[in-house]
């Protein structure tokens, strides 16, 4: 395959993956923000949001207030931020447009009808009018764009680098979701090498974090008691089964890197599969004793550098 049609795969489904990550964010944090609390706390709520994405400096250029209102519609309608949704959709669909070829037909007039739709819903005043049934629609979107390309396209170098692209997209927003708000809401609850109990924590808060990564039913399906923090670390972190885990995103990224593997890429495939064995024999109980934090940082530091191995190796070159 050329490596500029892998380039528009890759990116394509990544740009599909942030849009929907985008959404549950702001989703999440829309409906956490209807809840009893302080100001404080719900202007953290928006920062954190902001901080998750990197995008706090250029908001900050924009907007003097952290707030529901500008916030949302920064990381929604802002076609100068690159990680907004309006921004992700379009590059999403420049993506498939020119690879149309590589594509099946439901593919594209998926990716096609979603950005037509979008402008649709805006022009009606959908967002402004209910921005939780918008971010629905946004997630029902990629789930159709996953779905139809798997159930329509040949299981050959295009699919694997659309998959290798979602997976890798969703391990890296997943690392950055569970930094910043179980840094927010636990404060001290991980760190030093134990766990203490924290009488603040609100439990609506921590299912709405489980909620933003639909896995709500899924803990009380695996676990079946109270919602506690360093379960939901280790369901998100280790669990294999949970399909948005960190564990479950890099099996699905080291399966589909060795389906297209090429001599110049031995080097890559071994830090991935390297990261991967961490995650499968790693233990929750560890992580925590040398701090979440730290164990995030250096997670999200190592799929930076899978994204620049994987460009090097089989993508166009990212600028210097």
């Amino acid at each position: 395959m050329l490596s500029r049609t892998a380039d528009h795969l890759f990116w394509m489904a990544r740009y599909m993956e942030r849009a929907e990550n985008t959404a549950r964010m702001l989703d999440v944090n829309y409906q956490t923000s209807l809840l009893p609390q302080s100001a404080d706390m719900t202007e953290q709520g928006w920062r954190g949001l902001l901080s998750i994405s990197e995008l706090t400096g250029s908001y900050a250029q924009k907007h003097p207030n952290v707030s529901a209102v500008p916030v949302m519609e920064f990381m929604v309608l802002d076609e100068t931020n690159p990680s907004s949704i309006v921004s992700c959709l379009r590059a999403a669909r420049e993506n498939a447009r020119a690879v149309r070829g590589a594509l099946t037909t439901e593919v594209w007039e998926t990716q096609n009808q979603t950005w037509l739709e979008f402008n649709r819903l805006l022009r009606e005043g959908a967002f402004d009018r209910d921005p939780g049934a918008f971010f629905e629609w946004v997630k029902f979107r990629s789930h159709l764009s996953r779905g139809v390309t798997v159930g329509t396209m040949l299981q050959d170098e295009a699919l694997h680098f659309l998959r290798i692209g979602t997976f890798l997209e969703r391990a890296d927003n997943t690392a950055r979701l569970l930094d910043v708000k179980f840094h927010a809401l636990a404060g001290e609850y991980f760190g030093a090498g134990h766990v203490k109990e924290s009488q603040e924590v609100d439990f609506y808060h921590w299912s709405a974090i489980l909620r933003s990564v639909s896995g709500f039913e899924v803990y009380r399906k695996v676990y079946r008691n109270v919602i506690r923090p360093e379960r939901v670390a280790e369901l998100l972190i280790l669990r294999p089964d949970m399909p948005r885990s960190l564990a479950a995103c890099m099996n699905e990224v080291v399966l589909n890197l060795q389906l297209v593997a090429n001599q110049g890429s031995s080097e890559t495939l071994r830090r991935a599969g390297r990261l991967r064995s961490d995650l499968q024999y790693g233990r929750i109980d560890e992580i925590l004793a040398t701090g979440l934090h730290a164990y995030l940082t250096q997670f999200l530091d190592r799929v930076g550098d899978l994204g620049v191995g994987i460009s090097r190796d089989f993508l166009v070159p990212m600028a210097a």
